[in-house]
Parts: structure tokens; C-alpha cells; sequence
């Protein structure tokens, strides 16, 4: 008899069907997987839910803002809530976040001011000058190249010998980038402390998922790195704290780094720049992820412990709007940036010849 002939095929349907979505809590805010609930107390449970609904008015007010002319470049993130501050949460203050320019909820959480935030939605240097302690970079304009940082930070993070790892994130579209792939070989074959989240929110601006890419799931293409590989519901608040926490202790025991494919959506357009969702996306398809809301779906789990009610979420939705509000009249009292800060905080170290010239044109300008 002859050798049985290798059938590719195959093997890239045994290996796509590995990726199970990994679950806690069904739409109706159940614990379908109780032995996998992470180890949270109810004043932990009770902080996770505030920040959810926190940044949730957060999106509105900044969309608000935008349309004001209040502020400048802003993504919207309503319906990731799950996604970006669960992740969020399960890290500690000596980790590192390298986020995109939808990810600016997880840096405010991590210790940005949020004057800062938005005087970084205005392109203000200021929005820029991280301070002392926090450990995040300003969000990446460029789709996929944090991957590439984080890569170098986990690195750096590895050779220091500290217990810190680095955190990155990027949406669907971004894992088609080649920034991505260069990014988590590069932390595979160091098997440095990283972890890499792709926010799979269903479209690159109006670019569908299932145009991006054939495979059943964008988990899957850490294999070709040799980094475990999970994928998660991204509406699940849980779920997502769950394997985050899993992965942060892996890796700062040595076990190297970790991609994180979460499913979840945009509410909103891809940026204010713009963009209409309604030429790209149906109401159908709008109310189907509606119903799986990572904030409601966990307000019915802390309401069926008694631990939230209707009281409590108005108390956060007020102290949240207050807080928006002192932080937009401190990015408005900051002094106007100057073209000569804009071509001196460019380089490090002596300028080229050419922006000396114009680095003296400018302050001549703005002496007078």
C-alpha cells in the first residue's frame, strides 16, 4: 500500500477548530463557565463595572466634544468597553501599554491624566509628555507598529529581569499589517513578556473582516510565531480579565508571549473624520451586537449578586461627567502650542540644518 497522500486542508481545519471561543458570561449575564471565574472580590467586581460605564459616557461626551470643535482626531469605543478595560484591568502598574489610537481608555485607567488625553486628540505636545510613573505610550497613528514596539519593549522588560510585560493593542485590520507578523515572530523567538491583543471589532473602517482574511479566526496566526493563542468574547468582561491575567502570569514566569484575539464591535463610526457606518453596516447587524453589550450583560450578573443598581450607576455616570468636564477646562487653559515647540520637540539632539533655519524664522515670529 502506498503512503497516504497529506491533505493540507486538513490540518488548517483541525488546527482553526482548536480556537473555541473562550466564555464566562452568556448575553443574559449567566455564568456558563463557572470554573474559570477569575478571583475577584465584590469591590473589585463593583470597580471593573464603574470604569465600564465610566468610559461609556466618557465616548459620548468626547463625541460631543469633537462635534463642538473641542477636539481634534478621536475614535470612538463604545461597545469595547469589555475588551479594552477588562484587559486593562488585570494588569498591574509596573506593566506597559502601547496602545493604538482607539485604546486611549486603557492609558487613562493606567494613570494618563485625561487633560492629557484630550490635548492629545488636539495634537498639543503637552497631550504627549507623559508623566513620571505611568507607564504608557502616547497611542500609535500608525496601524500595527506598536506591535513592533511592544516587541522591543518585552525585550528590554526581559533583559532588565523585571516582572513587568508589555501590552499592545490593534483592531482586525491591524493584524494584516506587516508590523504585526514582524512584531509577535519577533517576541515568539525571544520569548520575551507580551501580550498582544487584536480588537477584532468586525470591520477595518469599512473593510469587513471576511474580506481581510479567509481563516476562521485571526487567533490562529500566532502559530506561525510558536506563541499560545486565544480567542475570547470580547463582550464578556470576564472572559477577557481572565485570559489577560492568565497570560500576564505566564509570561513573567518565562513562559514567553501571548496573542489575544477578542470579538467584539464598534458602535460608532470608525472615527469622527468622517466616516459613516451606515454605508457599510446594517441595522440587522447593528442590534444583532446590541444584544450582547458588555455593559449591560454584566450589570445583570452584579445586579443578580446585589452588588448594582440603578443608584449606583447614576452616581458614576454624574461623577464621570463632572470629571470630563474640570478635565476639558484644564486642557483649554494650557498655552498654545507654537510651531518652534512643534519643530524642537521633534528631534533630539541638534537639528538639521534646514529646520535651524526655520526653527529661527518661527521664534522671530512668535517674539513679536
Amino acid at each position: 500500500m502506498g503512503k497516504k497522500k497529506f491533505d493540507p486542508t486538513v490540518t488548517l481545519r483541525e488546527i482553526e477548530d482548536k480556537f473555541e471561543m473562550f466564555q464566562i458570561l452568556n448575553e443574559e449575564g449567566e455564568v456558563i463557565n463557572p470554573s474559570e471565574m477569575p478571583d475577584l472580590s465584590d469591590d473589585e467586581l463593583v470597580e471593573l463595572m464603574s470604569r465600564m460605564v465610566y468610559v461609556r459616557i466618557l465616548d459620548q461626551r468626547s463625541i460631543s466634544l469633537n462635534r463642538q470643535g473641542r477636539l481634534g482626531f478621536y475614535a470612538p469605543t463604545a461597545g469595547q468597553e469589555a475588551s479594552q478595560l477588562a484587559s486593562q484591568y488585570a494588569l498591574e502598574k509596573e506593566d506597559w501599554i502601547l496602545p493604538g489610537y482607539r485604546d486611549v481608555p486603557q492609558i487613562v485607567m493606567h494613570g494618563l491624566p485625561l487633560w492629557k488625553a484630550f490635548l492629545f486628540s488636539r495634537g498639543h505636545f503637552i497631550g504627549n509628555q507623559i508623566p513620571e510613573g505611568v507607564n504608557v505610550y502616547p497611542p500609535q497613528i500608525i496601524i500595527g507598529a506598536q506591535y513592533i514596539q511592544a516587541a522591543g519593549v518585552a525585550l528590554g522588560l526581559q533583559k532588565r529581569g523585571t516582572k513587568g510585560v508589555a501590552v499592545t493593542y490593534t483592531g482586525d485590520g491591524g493584524s494584516s499589517q506587516g508590523d504585526f507578523y514582524e512584531g509577535i515572530t519577533f517576541a515568539g523567538a525571544a520569548q520575551s513578556p507580551a501580550i498582544f491583543f487584536i480588537q477584532n471589532n468586525q470591520f477595518a473602517i469599512s473593510t469587513p473582516r471576511s474580506v481581510q482574511s479567509v481563516g476562521k479566526t485571526l487567533a490562529q496566526k500566532g502559530i506561525a510565531a510558536g506563541i499560545p493563542s486565544v480567542l475570547v468574547d470580547g463582550m464578556d468582561a470576564l472572559a477577557v480579565y481572565k485570559v489577560t491575567k492568565d497570560a500576564r502570569e505566564r509570561a513573567i514566569n518565562g513562559g514567553g508571549p501571548t496573542l489575544i484575539e477578542t470579538m467584539t464591535y464598534r458602535y460608532g463610526p470608525h472615527t469622527m473624520a468622517g466616516d459613516d457606518p451606515t454605508r457599510y453596516r446594517t441595522g440587522d447587524l447593528d442590534n444583532e451586537w446590541a444584544a450582547k453589550d458588555p455593559i449591560v450583560r454584566f450589570r445583570k450578573f452584579l445586579e443578580e449578586k446585589g452588588l448594582w443598581s440603578k443608584e449606583k450607576e447614576e452616581e458614576v455616570i454624574e461623577r464621570a461627567k463632572e470629571e470630563i468636564k474640570e478635565a476639558i477646562k484644564k486642557a483649554d487653559q494650557a498655552p498654545k502650542q507654537k510651531v518652534s515647540e512643534l519643530i524642537e520637540n521633534m528631534y533630539r539632539g541638534e537639528l538639521p540644518v534646514n529646520l535651524q533655519e526655520q526653527l529661527a524664522i518661527y521664534k522671530e515670529k512668535e517674539s513679536k
